[in-house]
C-alpha cells in the first residue's frame, strides 16, 4: 500500500464542529495533527476512506479485526442498545465509531454518545464525533496483534486525555473477559475485571448486566 502525504502536511481540518447541548457549553473544535508525516487527508485518501486505520500523533495505525472480533463488537453493541432502552437513557451506540482525540482520529469498537451530541454531529455532517461527548468506549483486543499494545496502553492515555468517563477493554482469548475503567482525576482506574461465567454489572452511563461469555454467543446476533 502506498500512502501519499500530499501537500497538506501542515494543514488542520475540523474533525468535529458541533453545538453541545449536554454537559458543556456550545463549542466548535478543530485539530491540527502535525506530529508525524500523515494527516486526516491521508487517512481519508486510503482505500475505503481509511476504515482499516487510525490516525495517532501523525501516524497511520492499522487495525486488526477478525470475524470473531467483529461479531463480538456487534453483540456488545446490541446488548448496550437494549440496556439503554430499558434504562430509558437517550444515547447513540455504534460499532465502530470515528472520534476525534488529542492524538488524532481513533476508531473504538464501541462508542456510546449522548443522543443530543450525536444529533448535532449529524446535522453538522461532522467528519468525526467529538471525543469529549463520548460517555463510554470499548475496545475488543486482538491478541498478538500490533493493535493489542495500543488498546491496552496507548488508548488508556489518549481516551483519558480526551475526557471519556468510561473505558472497557474486552478480551476474547483465551476466555472472554471485560475490564472496566473509570476516569478519576484525569486518569483511568480499574473498577472491575470479570471473566466468562461471571456477571458484570455496571451502572454508568446506564445500567447493564452481562456475562462476558455472551460476546461469543452468535445466537445473540440477528
Amino acid at each position: 500500500m502506498t500512502v501519499s502525504t500530499g501537500s497538506r502536511a501542515n494543514a488542520g481540518i475540523p474533525l468535529a464542529g458541533h453545538r453541545r447541548t449536554g454537559r458543556k457549553d456550545i463549542v466548535s473544535v478543530a485539530h491540527d495533527h502535525t506530529f508525524g508525516p500523515y494527516t486526516i487527508y491521508d487517512l481519508d485518501a486510503l482505500p475505503d476512506e481509511g476504515k482499516g486505520y487510525e490516525l495517532a500523533d501523525g501516524w497511520l495505525i492499522p487495525l486488526s479485526p477478525s470475524a470473531r472480533h467483529d461479531m463480538a463488537a456487534e453483540i456488545l453493541r446490541d446488548l448496550m442498545r437494549a440496556a439503554a432502552r430499558v434504562a430509558e437513557t437517550k444515547v447513540y451506540v455504534q460499532a465502530p465509531m470515528d472520534i476525534s482525540t488529542p492524538a488524532g482520529v481513533r476508531k473504538p469498537d464501541i462508542g456510546v454518545i449522548e443522543l443530543d451530541a450525536a444529533r448535532a454531529a449529524h446535522e453538522d455532517n461532522a467528519r468525526t464525533f467529538y471525543g469529549r461527548d463520548l460517555l463510554l468506549v470499548a475496545e475488543i483486543v486482538s491478541r498478538r496483534s500490533g493493535s493489542e499494545h495500543v488498546d491496552r496502553v496507548d488508548k488508556l492515555v489518549d481516551y483519558a486525555n480526551t475526557g471519556i468517563p468510561n473505558y472497557w477493554i474486552v478480551d476474547l482469548e483465551p476466555h472472554p473477559r471485560i475490564q472496566v475503567y473509570r476516569l478519576v482525576d484525569g486518569s483511568y482506574e480499574r473498577l472491575d475485571a470479570v471473566a466468562a461465567g461471571n456477571v458484570l454489572t455496571v451502572r454508568d452511563p446506564f445500567s447493564i448486566t452481562l456475562d462476558p461469555a455472551d460476546l461469543l454467543n452468535i445466537d445473540e446476533l440477528g
